[in-house]
């Protein structure tokens, strides 16, 4: 990954709609073998009102396929699990995997032998209650992953997390209609759901889990997922994937809003802003690179974070202080670059990894909700900045929004 620090804004970045449509609907076509057919009318990317201070594409040098050096695959050192632009209508997980640390398919690997960013280190660097213990939490994603239970096993043995299984009540794992006809498998898919559901269990090990699937990676399919996962009373939900913006979008929000439950999205790591992280009703979680230093933790923007200006979502009341005149889609930030990436364990992916993406945000800051013990909609975040750490600068970031956690009382 570049080491350079990015900006907090660029110029504008000029590319003819025109063409700019043509591009991501061909360069979408080509990816769409991660994402499902979905009901959703053909997406009108690009267009609309935007800031004055991003582009439609993100940022300067970004094409259809993302930021400099990246490629539908992934990016540098990195590869996307979900390769390609998602089809209109439907969406891509936002997972990318570190090609620099070998994977080991070694399930009883000791703690101090696996890379990434362990349970212990997200819950020092964001200042996270984990003891506390939080109740449950919902995660939305799409197809089946048939070895999720199984991998969380690995994954909550080897940091001590204690057993979160179906046969104790800890997890469980449904269908969108609530049911246990399960969808279709989708190995790219299936590393999202492994990864969500250890990045809930790392920042709130108490807390119980519900996996809801969806029959596709539509987002009708997977909206009436998240309906489902609201109707059993969760205190957050979590969405990684994204969706390229279309006027329509907002036909979708009554998936999203479901009062008195902390919905969380990934603002996806393509560099422009995308859906539903635009929702007005939920908690677009952006990204950054973490290390550790002296004794502490050093954080940055991570350039490949989707932020921006909506195209079509006028600015929520409640949100201030960016430079965007409709929705700036990111709220706030966590680790996301895979060269500072979590450890993950997908046994059919080749075991221990090292994962990145707007991905791991989405799931630990929903559990970061579940803790605090009074999920809140975004607005209360803006009224308690205090509740964060500034990364990137002070004040609002485009890239990482009010900042990192600093424990849950922005929450």
């Amino acid at each position: 990954m570049p080491s350079k620090e990015p900006p907090t804004e660029m110029p504008l970045h000029r590319t003819p709609h025109s063409i700019r449509v043509m591009v991501l609907a061909l360069v979408a076509a080509l990816g769409a073998g991660c994402a499902g057919s979905g009901s959703v009318p053909a997406a009108a990317v690009g267009g609309g009102a935007r800031g004055t201070s991003e582009s439609a594409m993100g940022m300067p040098g970004e094409s259809a396929m993302g930021l400099p050096g990246e490629s539908a695959m992934g990016m540098p050192g990195a590869q996307f699990a979900c390769t390609g632009l998602p089809a209109p209508g439907t969406a891509s997980c936002t997972l990318a995997i570190n090609l620099n640390a070998a994977p080991s398919a070694n399930p009883n690997q000791p703690a101090a032998l696996i890379p990434g960013l362990h349970p212990a280190d997200l819950q020092s660097a964001y200042a996270l209650p984990s003891q506390n213990a939080g109740g449950l939490v919902a995660v939305v994603d799409a197809y089946d992953a048939p070895g999720a239970e199984s991998d969380l096993a690995v994954y909550r043995s080897a940091f001590g997390l204690g057993d979160c299984t179906s046969a104790n009540g800890c997890f469980r794992k449904i269908d969108q209609r609530g049911r246990t006809a399960l969808p279709a498998p989708n190995g790219a898919w299936a590393e999202e759901t492994a990864l969500d559901l250890q990045m809930v269990s790392a920042a709130c090990p108490r807390c119980t889990i519900v996996l809801v699937e969806a029959d596709s990676a539509s987002l009708d399919d997977l909206g009436a997922a998240v309906d489902t996962a609201a109707s059993l009373g969760p205190k957050a939900i979590s969405n990684s994937y994204y969706a390229l913006e279309w006027s329509g979008e907002s036909a979708e929000n009554v998936h999203y809003h479901h009062q008195g439950i902390a919905v969380t999205a990934s603002s996806g790591d393509r560099g422009y802003a995308a859906y539903p992280a635009a929702s007005p009703y939920v908690t677009a979680v952006g990204g950054t690179s973490l290390r550790a230093a002296s004794g502490g933790w050093s954080e940055s923007p991570w350039e490949y974070t989707g932020h921006g200006c909506s195209a079509f979502v006028p600015t929520p009341r409640w949100q201030t202080g960016t430079s965007c005149t409709t929705r700036s889609a990111v709220d706030l930030a966590a680790v996301a670059d895979p060269q500072t990436g979590v450890a993950t364990f997908d046994a059919a992916a080749g075991g221990w990894l090292v994962a990145g993406g707007t991905s791991v945000g989405a799931p630990l800051v929903a559990a970061a909700y579940a803790l605090s013990g009074r999920p809140a909609a975004p607005g209360y975040s803006y009224r308690h900045p205090a509740g964060f750490r500034p990364v990137g600068g002070t004040g609002y970031q485009p890239i990482a929004g009010l900042g990192s956690l600093n424990g849950v009382s922005g929450l």
